[in-house]
């Protein structure tokens, strides 16, 4: 069973362990980070103690996924505008050796209740890079669409696009109510 809690700063350790290579890491972080490899420090330097980059100190919930096992994702969650209506899901890993049995499906759609059940949200967006399947496969599959508004980032010497999804309140509930 997958749960979400708080982020804690001793999740820092596992969760930097599951990008091997630059390559990972930027699909994971963007360009939100100045090098490649990070420490557990400089994940908690951004989350705890900058906020997640974030002014306003009561928008930015950074969340660990666990199972019966231990540490299996982790994601954040921040809302995007002024008027508190609209969340942005980010940051979104699972462990290396646990993709592609669900995980991150899953952790998705707790994000996803989080944001429309507690925070209040009439949208969800999220953002994933085109060279990246199968995150894109895994929130289609969780219910987002795609808005058509798209826009790159230089990465690699390479123009990386971002395509954005979201999910409104009413997909949410006609998906919860099926």
């Amino acid at each position: 069973m997958l749960k979400l809690r708080p982020y804690k700063p001793c999740d820092a350790e596992t969760i930097v362990s599951w990008c091997k290579d630059e390559e990972s890491f930027r699909r994971w972080t963007s360009d939100r980070y100045e090098s490649f490899p990070i420490t557990a420090e400089d994940m908690n330097k951004k989350y705890i103690d900058n906020n997640g980059d974030c002014p306003d100190l009561d928008n930015f919930y950074p969340m660990t996924a666990l199972d019966e096992n231990g540490i299996v994702g982790s994601l954040i969650l921040r809302f995007n505008n002024e008027e508190r209506t609209v969340v942005r899901l980010g940051f979104i890993i699972v462990d290396d050796t646990k993709r592609g049995k669900g995980y991150g499906k899953k952790m998705v759609q707790l994000a996803t209740k989080y944001a429309f059940e507690f925070l209040g949200a009439e949208k969800v967006t999220l953002g994933v890079f085109d060279n990246n399947p199968a995150a894109y496969h895994c929130y289609k599959a969780a219910g987002f669409i795609e808005t058509g508004e798209n826009f790159n980032i230089p990465l690699f010497g390479e123009t990386w696009t971002v395509v954005e999804l979201k999910m409104e309140r009413d997909e949410y509930e006609a998906l919860i109510y099926r």
